[in-house]
């Protein structure tokens, strides 16, 4: 059994901010930002990819419910709703969630874009895609 579904049967002990029958949002333990809250599915998919369609819209209106909730209470100035998906993404737990990051002027976290415009042939790539 993995960790999260260890954490929505209580098994281990959480910091819960929001739960319903199909969710459970925690705090995450490293928090990247302050409020950084994970949003979980209780029935267990590993990934994006496995995740089906209306339990992956139940988690992701959940995430604005939990954005609104700090929001409200930490008064961020903006928010970033993050989901790795894959190892080499960043997922280290294979159990899907959703990460909502608020953020503050000075936070300190840094989410880069890479600009490889010059290195890719949109026509050629959209072709391969429409294949």
């Amino acid at each position: 059994m993995c960790v999260f579904c260890k954490i929505v049967d209580g098994a281990i002990p959480s910091k819960k901010v929001y739960e319903d029958e199909n969710i459970l949002a925690i705090l995450d333990i490293s928090q990247a930002t302050v409020g950084h809250t994970l949003v979980i599915p209780k029935k267990h998919f590993d990934n994006l990819l496995d995740i089906d369609n209306e339990t992956y819209q139940y988690v992701m209106i959940g995430a604005k419910r939990v954005a609104k909730i700090l929001n409200d209470k930490l008064n961020p100035e903006g928010f970033n709703i993050i989901n790795n998906c894959g190892e080499v993404a960043g997922q280290s737990v294979m159990h899907f969630h959703v990460h909502v990051l608020p953020r503050y002027k000075n936070d300190d976290l840094k989410i880069i874009n890479v600009d490889h415009s010059k290195d890719v042939d949109l026509n050629s790539l959209l072709d391969k895609i429409n294949k």
